[in-house]
């Protein structure tokens, strides 16, 4: 089990949000990548779209199932790693750096309060 990157915000959903000025760069996190397995095809949101907290923008799909990845904050889609689009297991692999998702430019919008701190995400997940 890797680390909990500390300087960074997650989801319930097992999703992580980094904050640099403006962007959130988002990713999902190691406990995600060991309960959906190997990771074969990556679905990402598209550059320009507008998204809301909590909506389904982009889909990860593993050997065991389908799951859904949702926008932590709102704003519009920066960017998305096409890396990950051609080597899906690249999110497993470093879920926490080349792993990365997608940004979303927050444009002003407040961070959700159900965003928690890596303590707070351990807890959830029973790593604490």
């Amino acid at each position: 089990m890797t680390t909990l990157p500390a300087q960074r915000y997650y989801t319930a959903e097992h999703e992580w949000v980094q904050i640099t000025g403006t962007v959130a760069r988002v990713g999902v996190t190691d406990h995600a990548t060991q309960t959906l397995g190997d990771i074969v095809y990556v679905s990402l949101p598209t550059v320009g779209a507008q998204v809301q907290a909590q909506d389904a923008c982009a889909e990860l799909e593993s050997t065991k199932s389908v799951s859904d990845v949702y926008a932590p904050v709102a704003g519009v889609v920066a960017a998305v790693n096409e890396s990950v689009a051609d080597n899906p297991d690249m999110v497993g692999a470093d879920p926490y750096g080349d792993g990365w998702l997608f940004d979303i430019d927050m444009a002003g919008a407040p961070l959700p309060e159900s965003l928690l701190s890596a303590d707070d995400y351990a807890q959830l997940v029973g790593t604490a």
